[in-house]
This record gives C-alpha cells, structure tokens and sequence, in this order.
C-alpha cells in the first residue's frame, strides 16, 4: 500500500511539473526530444512505428509524423489500446480521455507488422522501468505476448528520468528512454 502512495505522490508531482512548463520551453525541449529519438537505431531502423499524440504537455512528437514513415496511433476501447495506421492529414477524433486518436474504421495495425513503440510516460528511471498514469494500458499491452517482443523507447523529459522509480511484479522493462538530452539503452 505505501508503495501505492508513493507512485500515486510521484506522479502528481512531476504532471504538475510537467504542465508548469513554459510553452516556449516545452516545445523547445520537445524538438530536441525528437532530434535525440532521430538519432537512436532502434528508430532510425523503424519501418511502423506506434507512437501518441501528446496530451497536457507529453513531449510533443508530431514533427516526427511524415510520410516516409509507417505511423500507428492507439484507440482506447474498454481496458485496452487498439492500434491503427494514421497518416499526416488523416481525420482524428478526441477518445474517452480527451485524447486525439483515430476513427475505428481506420485501418488496424496488427504487432506483426509493427517496429517500435514509442511510450509516454509520466517518469522513467536508470533501469528502464515507467511510471505511467495509472490506468494500465501499457502495461497489459507489453505484457501480452503478441506484443512484448517488439522494441520499446519511453519517451520523457529529462527532470523525468530518475534513479530508481518504485516497481511492481508485471512492470516491463523498456529497451530504451530517449529525453532532450540523452538516449539510454538498457
């Protein structure tokens, strides 16, 4: 249960950090994010990449979202995220969290087809493990066999990645975390 508080007292912490950032900050940190991510190999190598668009000052990716590349954006539905194939321009619609995400008639993306996923985060620690915002999403999808063997990068601000975050016993580790500054692989 303390372990419990303690992520619960975490998170709040870094949102409210995360979203008392300047805008001019924010983005400025965001472009350096996505020149760092452009860098690392296991992107670099991506055909499909599943990415988010950012929400309440997530590092911002969409520069990132061109044509020469396959994109996959999640659809909440119910406990899990299903994913389908956007392309820059594609109508996009706000889901059960406030969230752009695409239409379901948008064609789905099975992991099979799918290079790497790149993870928001609330926190990321030198280890490779996440905090996430709670809901479990993430967790339930890098933990079905389907999907856990593709390559995962977390995606977060520097101030974010911190030594050591509490973990539990179905928390994956992530094969990298990209910040503004740095990449890690782990």
């Amino acid at each position: 249960m303390k372990q419990q508080q303690h992520k619960i007292q975490l998170r709040q912490e870094l949102l409210k950090k995360r979203r008392s950032l300047p805008q001019d900050i924010w983005r400025e940190k965001s472009d350096r994010l996505c020149e760092k991510l452009q860098t690392l190999s296991l992107f670099i190598e991506a055909k499909t990449v599943l990415a988010y668009f950012s929400f309440r000052q997530e590092p911002d990716l969409s520069p990132l979202f061109t044509a020469n590349r396959r994109w996959g954006f999640s659809r909440c539905v119910e406990k899990s995220l299903v994913w389908h194939r956007w392309r820059p321009g594609d109508p996009l619609q706000s889901g059960i969290y406030g969230i752009d995400e695409p239409f379901p008639n948008a064609p789905s993306l099975h992991p099979s087809q799918v290079d790497l996923i790149l993870v928001p985060a609330v926190a990321c620690d030198y280890q490779g493990y996440r905090l996430g915002y709670g809901g479990g999403f993430y967790d339930r999808l890098l933990a079905s066999p389907q999907w856990s063997k593709i390559p995962t990068v977390g995606v977060i601000f520097d101030f974010a990645h911190l030594p050591q975050l509490p973990v539990e016993p179905w928390d994956k580790r992530l094969q990298a975390v990209c910040t503004e500054t740095s990449t890690f692989i782990y």
